[in-house]
């Protein structure tokens, strides 16, 4: 398994973020990240202003802590990107996934239970994809479970989503929902290949609403699917539902990663 970097998604402490911004990134820092994943700072109707200053703000507080940006979750709207990309920009990053479908202006998670849906979804994305990369920015898909909902006919969304989408575009998998969805991560990383560029690292009983544990504790195969992501750049942890304490679940996620060979930078 070729070294990637971790760091890790934002989204995990949002509620110490909201209370002590600058206090939460710091406690990450200490416990050793050096990069960070941001989750989407507007919605695709956030005035351009108030965006590029959320930006700012967390930028300022992320250069104190000593953390840098490796991606971040965007949101896409139905015209001009110039938000998304001034975002980028001030944080300190060229790749940015979209990270649900209702950060796309017009769409839903329902927007992928149907064929003309899942195209029309995927188009919206190589025009965004287009925009962006004449920016020098790359703009990436993340999945959850649902994805996977068998559209009429029998084929998984998933799967139609990513024939359509251009080849520029990249993948953020999420291994912890893929199993929610019934899939075998090592299977997604395989067919997605190099367009997977980054992975979302957690496990649990791998079902809906179930809590997630330490990564070596549940049902998710993690050295499995680092071996058939040799390839990724990014190893992002992240927690989205836990009665542990969430700090205390990043270190133990963080030390079993690098035990497994991940690099910090």
């Amino acid at each position: 398994m070729r070294p990637g970097t971790l760091a890790v998604q934002l989204y995990s402490v949002i509620d110490a973020l909201g209370a002590d911004r600058p206090g939460t990134l710091a406690r990450l820092a200490a416990l050793g990240f050096r990069y960070v994943e941001p989750f989407a700072l507007g919605l695709w109707n956030t005035p351009p202003d108030e965006l590029a200053a959320s930006a700012r703000a967390l930028r300022v507080d992320l250069d104190e802590a000593g953390l840098g940006v490796g991606s971040a979750h965007i949101a896409v709207s139905a015209d001009s990107q110039a938000s998304a990309i001034e975002t980028c920009r001030i944080l300190g990053t060229d790749t940015a996934f979209v990270p649900i479908p209702w950060l796309v202006e017009g769409f839903d998670e329902r927007s992928l239970e149907t064929h003309d849906g899942v195209r029309a979804f995927a188009g919206r994305l190589n025009a965004a994809a287009r925009q962006l990369a004449g920016a020098g920015i790359r703009l990436g898909y993340h999945n959850h479970h649902f994805e996977w909902a068998r559209l009429p006919g029998g084929a998984h969304a998933f799967d139609l989503l990513w024939d359509l989408l251009d080849p520029e575009i990249l993948a953020e998998v999420d291994v912890y929902w893929a199993a929610v969805a019934g899939q075998d991560p090592v299977d997604v990383l395989e067919r997605l290949g190099q367009r997977a560029v980054t992975a979302h690292l957690k496990d649990g009983p791998a079902a809906l609403d179930a809590p997630q544990t330490p990564i070596g504790t549940g049902d998710i195969d993690i050295p499995a699917a680092l071996r058939a992501g040799s390839h990724l750049r990014w190893h992002i942890t992240e927690i989205d539902r836990t009665e542990a304490d969430r700090f205390e679940l990043l270190a133990a996620n963080r030390e079993a990663l690098l035990a497994g060979g991940l690099t910090i930078s």
